[in-house]
């Protein structure tokens, strides 16, 4: 089969396309033909070896965690999907490589793709949709008439965290450039903040829930914010002891993570506030409430552009920019 390979860690780094062996198939695991992948910031910072002391991917390595597709074969204890099924994943951890024409999934990560999509817009969205949903109602434990911030509402996770949020019940505020200010007030944000001429530490006061996705700078500004007893969750960072025990980092590497974090932890324990760190999941059951959302019409794909299998690096590229609003969709097949 085709696929894009990443032959060693380097910034910048190009993807080259060649021949691999298809997937051998797991016990636990769908084979599934890809339709498109999404592109996410973390196959950038893969790519780069950002990740490396957490995610320590042997290479050459075949990168992509989102994905919409056809079921092929199953394994002898995945009976619930059928050789035919449309589906959609977020491709768990170690065994991720949606940027190629087959990939072999667990049965567990796997969704129904919502018949209302079309493949392309359903692989936008399991990993900033399980992001959002994980960061907002697992951890932050949103309920209707609470405030949220959700920093950069015109990204991936932004858009789907408005709509989320919105849906829940909640006073939601986001920051985005001004010309994107009517476009997010209509996916549901009630506030936009203009990054570039407010600063919303001025603007803010005592909110329930921070989603942060920004700097360090972002972040100390963002617990000012927050009501006593408020919460934020990070996921870019920094990581806590607490995500470090969870996913049984090496010991030599505890004590770096700690030291990371102290400041902020330090911080939020003076403020009375939370601190959390979220490194999503791939979650079948959770794709499927989302599915369910989609469905009834409270979630939409946004998409930026699509690009052709053969694209691929461009599609990297782009939003590695920074720049789009929205999601970044390969489309394979």
């Amino acid at each position: 089969m085709k696929a894009f390979v990443l032959d060693k860690y380097a910034k910048g780094a190009a993807l080259r396309l060649t021949d691999v062996p298809e997937p051998q198939l797991r016990e636990d695991e769908v084979l599934v033909a890809v339709h498109a992948a999404g592109v996410n910031l973390l196959d950038v910072k893969i790519r780069d070896g950002e990740f490396k002391p957490i995610l320590p991917y042997k290479t050459p390595l075949v990168l992509g965690h989102d994905l919409a597709g056809t079921v092929v074969r199953t394994g002898p204890k995945a009976s619930r999907y059928r050789v035919g099924d449309e589906v959609y994943s977020r491709a768990d951890d170690f065994r991720i490589g949606a940027f190629a024409q087959v990939i072999a999934v667990r049965e567990s990560s796997l969704a129904l793709k919502p018949k209302s999509l079309n493949m392309e817009e359903a692989a936008s969205l399991p990993l900033v949709a399980l992001t959002a949903w994980q960061a907002l109602v697992e951890r932050g434990q949103l309920r209707a008439g609470q405030k949220v911030f959700i920093q950069a509402g015109s990204g991936g996770v932004g858009t789907i965290a408005i709509q989320l949020a919105k849906h829940i019940g909640a006073y939601v505020a986001t920051t985005a450039s001004g010309h994107n200010a009517e476009w997010l007030k209509a996916l549901g944000a009630d506030l936009v903040i203009d990054y570039r001429t407010q600063d919303f530490e001025a603007v803010l006061h005592d909110y329930d829930l921070v989603l942060h996705s920004q700097d360090a700078k972002a972040l100390e500004k963002s617990l000012n914010i927050l009501r006593r007893g408020g919460k934020l969750v990070s996921i870019t960072g920094p990581v806590t002891p607490a995500f470090a025990a969870e996913i049984g980092a090496p010991w030599f590497l505890r004590p770096v993570l700690w030291a990371l974090s102290r400041g902020a932890l330090k911080k939020a324990r003076r403020r009375g506030v939370a601190f959390d760190f979220l490194f999503m999941k791939a979650h079948g059951p959770q794709l499927e409430q989302i599915t369910a959302l989609i469905e009834a019409g409270h979630i939409r794909p946004v998409i930026d552009r699509v690009y052709p299998f053969a694209e691929t690096n461009a599609a990297i590229a782009h939003v590695e920019a920074g720049h789009a609003k929205g999601k970044v969709v390969i489309k394979i097949k």
